[in-house]
């Protein structure tokens, strides 16, 4: 276990990388489509239970690592905050509780609602700091990338458990709010791809942008705006086609722990559509049997970087 700790660090989990997280998210998004598959398509539950109650435990796992990390030297978080892998890492992990809350759902009502307030309390902390570390660290860092959809727009992953335990208002208010949210981003991130696209290493965050349609879409359908899901299906359709279209450029680096980014979007995809039904089903089957061995690639190749010692290194996490 000593190696999880990252090469050259002083003792075990004193650097534990934040990268772990966004393919832990994508693990989440797959269990929880195949969940939905169950009534769509017919899937055994069983399985769907299995991958959610596994990643849940690697998921806690991970966390215990990281809070191993910063209880040591609170200050970590900072300095994980100020770099962008462990921006979109740390933003991953406390969105992963949303999560949490949503595989309990069907389990204790009560302990996903509590799971869901700690989610959102814990979120915006987190904001308060990532706001400070913003407004305090050079120009650079205040520049808008696909990350600030986790950072920013990522309370959406409330309604996916709101409206089930009676926190409806929750969920309306995050679905607007948040929306808009998405569509600055959307509209800065398309304008600086045109006059300043990024550089190879950081073209797999692109994909990020189509998390954000995809859970909007799954939040309007769970309060009732059927036609708001459906325009975010066709959203949604649109920007996966463009990242299958534009796939060489944006992996013309290699893999790299950032293909973590990759995951949650296309299983978060899958779930919108299969949610929705319909001329969707089977757009989302596809999604869904594309996910299925593609993301549990990615978080196994990560998670090996991790366990060699080297993903901290790779991504600058801070050392405790």
């Amino acid at each position: 276990m000593a190696v999880m700790a990252g090469a050259g660090a002083p003792g075990l989990w004193r650097r534990t990388p934040p990268a772990v997280f966004p393919p832990i998210m994508g693990l989440f998004g797959l269990g929880l489509a195949w969940r939905r598959g169950v009534n769509s398509f017919g899937l055994p539950d069983g399985i769907a239970e299995a991958i959610l109650g596994a990643v849940t435990a690697l998921y806690l796992f991970c966390l215990l690592a990281y809070l191993a990390k910063f209880l040591r030297r609170p200050a970590v978080l900072v300095e994980d905050l100020r770099v962008l892998p462990g921006r979109a890492g740390v933003g991953a992990m406390v969105l992963c509780l949303y999560l949490v809350a949503a595989v309990a759902l069907p389990y204790g009502p009560g302990l996903a609602r509590s799971l869901l307030w700690v989610a959102v309390v814990v979120h915006a902390a987190m904001l308060v700091v990532l706001i400070r570390v913003f407004a305090t660290g050079p120009a650079e860092q205040r520049r808008v990338t696909p990350v600030w959809h986790l950072n920013f727009v990522g309370f959406i992953l409330a309604g996916l458990t709101a409206p089930a335990v009676g926190e409806t208002a929750l969920a309306w208010a995050v679905l607007w709010v948040t929306g808009f949210i998405a569509v600055l981003i959307w509209a800065i991130g398309a304008r600086q791809l045109r006059t300043a696209p990024p550089p190879a290493p950081l073209r797999p965050l692109l994909s990020i942008h189509l998390a954000p349609a995809a859970m909007l879409g799954v939040v309007a359908l769970g309060v009732g705006f059927e036609n708001v899901a459906q325009i975010f299906a066709v959203i949604a359709a649109v920007m996966l086609a463009l990242l299958i279209i534009g796939l060489r450029w944006i992996t013309a680096a290699g893999f790299s722990p950032l293909w973590g980014a990759f995951t949650f979007p296309l299983a978060a995809t899958s779930s919108l559509w299969i949610a929705i039904g319909g001329v969707w089903s089977v757009p989302g089957g596809i999604a869904l049997i594309a996910a299925t061995p593609f993301v549990p690639w990615i978080a196994a190749r990560v998670l090996q970087l991790w366990a060699k010692g080297v993903l901290a290194a790779k991504t600058n996490a801070a050392t405790a």
